[in-house]
């Protein structure tokens, strides 16, 4: 029996500070996919549309050869696009996107998966998580140190691991499973899970009939609870292709939306195809006939000059307005190799410098876990100077502690026995570290801060 999709998309920017939503979803009759998009000022939203109209064309009514190869390649190709955008850009450098995507071929069902966006299967009313997070509180689950439920309350819950930059490394997670009637499917970014769980998801899916209804409220969830992040869910039911419940048109959200890399057109039908052939042939004719533009008037030509002076003058007033207000914006970055607190904005325009160092701060990056530098060097935005502050002094309680040489104690001759020095706590804890012997090994905590134990060592 063939099989098809019924599905629907749905996007948000969410609740935090972010002014642009770096997600990217796509829903169609052949494909579902999430990218997230990451880099703050290093245009996560281009990331993710880019990566995205790369996998859109997969979503084709038919296609030869293996699926997953398929799937596989396009995913490179992504990759690639990532990579010559940087290098056409290289103020773009840093960005990435997670990519979680689903490919119906038959009655087979390819899946591609990098980062911490999700796809999920609900089957006979009990949910499966088909992916697995690549990221660096994962590792801590699967390394045994933490919980499931510890890992949901991390303080680097947010840290990636793994995501397409553009690098000939970033490879995804591929397999493949069979789809059947009834089966229903999500496709997430992380601002949906990191505030709603696995089976209050379950409960959502299994509730509503409605695709669209079922992505909403999926939304809906996530802002209630708070969803600072952006927030994309893509819903599909696994449904008879002969039922006439399957979708037809395909649904952008996102960053992919709103910039146009990739327009949702109903191409499903030959009458379709057909009308967007003529269109197509149509606007190609139209390109080679000439222009013949009428000559202006004098009164025309004044008012020309007039109006474009009225715009001069308000883009330049909106321009200083917009500069003034960016002067009183803070956030923690890299100055050399030093911790520093930047007045203005991550990214500059053009020539012009938005930002400058306010204070520099005695931390090394170097002192910092690896993560932690990353992030650093990638700008953490903060809502004011005291927030600022704020999280330099979180920084420091992260930096690995350095080993300071201890002078012995002068000894001055008297005729007056005097007491032995008593041992120092820290010499008492060097001396009960080393009778511990090499067995001895402190127990994962989850309150102890990650990076400042092995990663320390390492980076030394």
């Amino acid at each position: 029996m063939a099989v098809a999709l019924r599905y629907a998309a749905r996007s948000d920017i969410g609740l935090g500070r972010y002014k642009n939503n770096q997600d990217s979803g796509y829903a169609g009759p052949h494909l579902l996919a999430v990218c997230d998009g990451m880099g703050g000022h290093a245009a996560g939203d281009v990331a993710s549309s880019i990566a995205l109209a790369q996998l859109a064309t997969l979503d084709a009514d038919s296609y030869s050869g293996d699926d997953l190869a398929r799937l596989a390649e396009r995913i490179r190709a992504a990759n690639r696009a990532l990579s010559e955008r940087v290098h056409a850009e290289p103020e773009l450098a840093g960005m990435g996107t997670t990519t979680t995507a689903l490919v119906l071929h038959g009655q087979r069902l390819a899946l591609a998966h990098i980062g911490d966006s999700r796809c999920y299967l609900l089957r006979g009313g009990e949910i499966t998580r088909l992916t697995h997070d690549h990221t660096f509180v994962q590792r801590l689950v699967d390394e045994g140190k933490i919980t499931e439920d510890e890992a949901e309350r991390h303080p680097q819950r947010s840290v990636i691991t793994r995501v397409l930059t553009g690098d000939s490394e970033d490879d995804a997670d591929l397999s493949v499973r069979e789809a059947r009637i009834g089966d229903r499917y999500l496709v997430c970014s992380d601002g949906l899970t990191a505030v709603v769980r696995d089976a209050t998801l379950a409960e959502v899916l299994d509730e509503h009939d409605d695709p669209a209804t079922a992505a909403q409220a999926l939304v809906d969830l996530a802002l209630r609870g708070g969803g600072a992040d952006n927030i994309t869910c893509v819903v599909a039911h696994v449904v008879d292709a002969s039922s006439g419940q399957a979708s037809s048109v395909p649904e952008v959200v996102g960053s992919a939306a709103v910039r146009g890399t990739v327009q949702p057109t109903d191409a499903s039908t030959p009458a379709a195809k057909a009308a967007a052939l003529d269109r197509q042939v149509t606007d190609d004719e139209a390109d080679d006939v000439p222009a013949v533009a009428e000559p202006p008037s004098r009164a025309r030509r004044a008012f020309r000059v007039v109006a474009a002076l009225v715009v001069l003058v308000v883009l330049c007033a909106g321009g200083y307005a917009a500069y003034s207000w960016s002067q009183q914006q803070y956030y923690v970055g890299a100055s050399g190799d030093q911790v520093a607190i930047f007045r203005g904005l991550p990214q500059d325009i053009g020539p012009l410098r938005m930002s400058h160092v306010y204070e520099k701060q005695d931390l090394a990056l170097s002192d910092l876990p690896e993560y932690t530098s990353e992030q650093v060097r990638g700008a953490i935005t903060v809502d004011d100077l005291a927030a600022a502050r704020t999280k330099v002094a979180e920084l420091r309680t992260q930096a690995c502690p350095t080993d300071t040489a201890t002078t012995p104690p002068t000894t001055t001759p008297s005729s007056t026995p005097t007491t032995p020095p008593a041992a120092t706590p820290s010499a008492t804890a060097s001396s009960a570290t080393a009778s511990a012997g090499p067995s001895a090994s402190p127990t994962p905590s989850p309150s102890a801060t990650p990076g400042s134990g092995a990663d320390c060592g390492s980076a030394g």
